[in-house]
């Protein structure tokens, strides 16, 4: 098994994008963010950070992509509803019986 940036990152990828693992992957995200313990410590002063920066853009980039795919399923499916609620609409003109 081979260890790479690419294979940690399509793991995070399918892993925050699973329903079962988003909220923990989420709170570990901000664990680690949080924590002292890092791969490359905080106290070097380029590389101690460019993990964390990594990390952050990469958990924003994932949020926001599920949050404008969950709106557009949303408004596609308020679409869905109205035009169902459209067909069933009947257009009568209405007439006086005397």
């Amino acid at each position: 098994m081979s260890f790479s940036i690419e294979s940690m990152y399509g793991w995070y990828r399918s892993t925050i994008r699973n329903p079962k693992y988003r909220w923990w992957v989420i709170l570990g995200t901000f664990a680690y963010l949080l924590s002292p313990i890092d791969f490359v410590p905080d106290f070097i002063p380029i590389a101690g950070q460019v993990d964390d920066i990594a990390l952050v853009t990469l958990m924003v980039a994932e949020v926001s992509q599920m949050a404008i795919e969950y709106f557009k399923s949303r408004q596609a499916s308020k679409a869905k509803a109205e035009a169902d609620s459209e067909k069933s609409t009947v257009d009568v003109d209405a007439t006086v019986i005397s």
